[in-house]
């Protein structure tokens, strides 16, 4: 008994079918959650980059500023490990913040060996503008879903980060 050859992709230089170029990118979206989350992402990334655009933030100065504001002073890795910040881009965006104005670095209450960063006055006002700009965010990065399929996504979302 002889062994099955083993199957072999597709050649490369097959013809295509009409319309294979076309929709390439549709079917493999449809196939590939992986590569369909990177892409949505990518697009999501683009709208909110256009919208701080002018505000001087980034978006992971945006997100500090936001805890800050909801929950108080912080450590820098207190606010790494809930905003999901890896720990070297926090250093450069509580640096960015402070140069700012936004932020000041005081010794932490209760760890003597630790700095608190805390909210400056400065800080209200470029916040409130941040915000104002989230809901044209929002409508910009998913305006195609209605508000059930946006609350959907939001419950999917957060059960692959285990955040639901």
């Amino acid at each position: 008994m002889t062994a099955a050859p083993p199957s072999r992709p597709a050649s490369p230089h097959r013809q295509p079918e009409a319309g294979d170029r076309d929709r390439y990118f549709s079917r493999l979206a449809q196939e590939r959650p992986d590569i369909a989350m990177c892409r949505a992402t990518a697009l999501v990334a683009h709208s909110t980059d256009e919208e701080l655009t002018g505000r001087g933030l980034t978006v992971a100065q945006h997100l500090v500023l936001k805890m800050l504001n909801d929950v108080g002073p912080c450590s820098q890795q207190e606010l790494s490990t809930q905003l999901r910040i890896d720990r070297s881009v926090m250093v450069g965006c509580i640096d960015g913040l402070e140069d700012s104005g936004l932020v000041r670095r005081e010794r932490h209450p209760t760890d003597r060996r630790a700095y608190a960063v805390t909210l400056t006055p400065g800080a209200g006002p470029v916040l409130a503008e941040a915000e104002g700009g989230v809901p044209r965010l929002l409508d910009r990065a998913f305006g195609a879903l209605t508000a059930a399929e946006r609350r959907t996504l939001t419950r999917l979302v957060g059960k692959i980060l285990d955040v639901s």
